[in-house]
C-alpha cells in the first residue's frame, strides 16, 4: 500500500526534563494523528512517553514494544524490530502522520533510525523527518558547568557500549570527551580516566531534570553499577587562561 500524503517524524524529546522539549517539537507531538512512544519489553514507562504525556492526551499515545534492553539475543530483537516496525506502519496508513518520541535527538544513537531504515522499506512514499532535541551532555553541561568546548577544541562522543578500549584512547586524545550508555562499565570507565589523568575535571550525570537526578565528580564513579543512561564529561586540558585556545 503507499504511504503517499502519510508522514513519519521523529521528535527528540530531550533527555527527561519536559521543559527542555524545544517549541517545535511539542507542536510536532500535538499537530500529529498518533504519537509512538517506544517501551521495553518489561512494559515500564520509558523517559520518552512520561515526557511526552506532558504535552499530549494519553488517547493519542501508543506504546510500541522495542527490545532496547536486548543486547545478546540477535534474533529476538530482530523479531522485536519487525513486529514494531509493522505496528508504526500499521498506524500510518491508519492514520496519516506518525510522531515517533525518542528521548535526546532522534539523529544521535537513536532508536528512531532504525525505525525510519524499516518503515521505508515497508511504506514506499513515507516522508520522514526529524526535529532535533536537546541531548544529555548539553543538559549535563548546564547542570554541571562543565564547558563542553572552547576555541579550537575537538570534542568526541564515545557509546561505552563499544568497549572502554574505545574511550580510554578518546581519553589520552585532545579535546573534551563525552561518555554515554556506561553505566554497566562505570569501573571501567573510572579506571581509563585514571589511567588518562582526565578524573579531576570530570562529571558525571545520571537521571537529569528528573527527581532522582544525580551530578558528581568522576572522583566519585564506583565499581557498583550506575544507570544505563548515564552521561560523563570529561573537559579538555585547558591552561591557557581565558581564549586560550582560540
Amino acid at each position: 500500500m503507499s504511504g503517499s500524503g502519510s508522514r513519519l517524524i521523529g521528535v527528540g524529546v530531550g533527555p527527561g526534563d519536559p521543559e527542555l522539549v524545544t517549541v517545535k517539537g511539542v507542536n510536532a507531538l500535538r499537530g500529529a494523528d498518533v504519537v509512538v512512544v517506544p517501551v521495553m519489553d518489561t512494559g515500564e514507562r520509558g523517559r520518552a512517553e512520561a515526557t511526552v504525556l506532558h504535552y499530549v492526551p494519553e488517547d493519542r499515545v501508543v506504546r510500541v514494544v522495542f527490545a532496547l534492553n536486548e543486547r545478546t539475543d540477535r534474533a529476538r530483537r530482530e523479531a522485536a524490530w519487525d513486529a514494531a516496525g509493522q505496528r508504526v506502519a500499521e498506524l500510518l496508513r491508519e492514520r496519516g502522520t506518525v510522531a515517533f518520541a525518542t528521548i535526546g535527538d532522534p539523529n544521535v544513537y537513536s532508536t528512531f533510525t532504525y525505525l525510519a531504515q524499516t518503515i521505508a522499506e515497508l511504506v514506499p512514499g513515507v516522508g520522514v523527518e526529524t526535529v532535533p532535541g536537546i541531548t544529555a551532555m548539553q543538559d549535563l553541561a548546564a547542570r554541571s558547568g562543565a564547558v563542553l568546548t572552547e576555541g579550537t577544541e575537538p570534542l568526541t562522543l564515545v557509546p561505552v557500549t563499544a568497549g572502554a578500549a574505545v574511550l580510554k584512547d578518546a581519553l589520552a586524545g585532545p579535546g573534551t570527551v563525552v561518555a554515554y550508555k556506561f553505566g554497566r562499565l562505570a569501573h571501567e570507565v573510572a579506571a581509563a580516566l585514571r589511567e588518562t589523568g582526565r578524573t579531576e575535571d570530570a562529571v558525571w550525570g545520571s537521571a537529569l531534570g528528573l527527581p532522582e537526578e544525580s551530578i558528581r565528580g568522576a572522583e566519585e564513579l564506583g565499581d557498583g553499577p550506575m544507570p544505563y543512561l548515564s552521561t560523563l564529561i570529561a573537559p579538555a586540558r585547558r591552561d591557557g587562561g581565558r581564549g586560550g585556545k582560540l
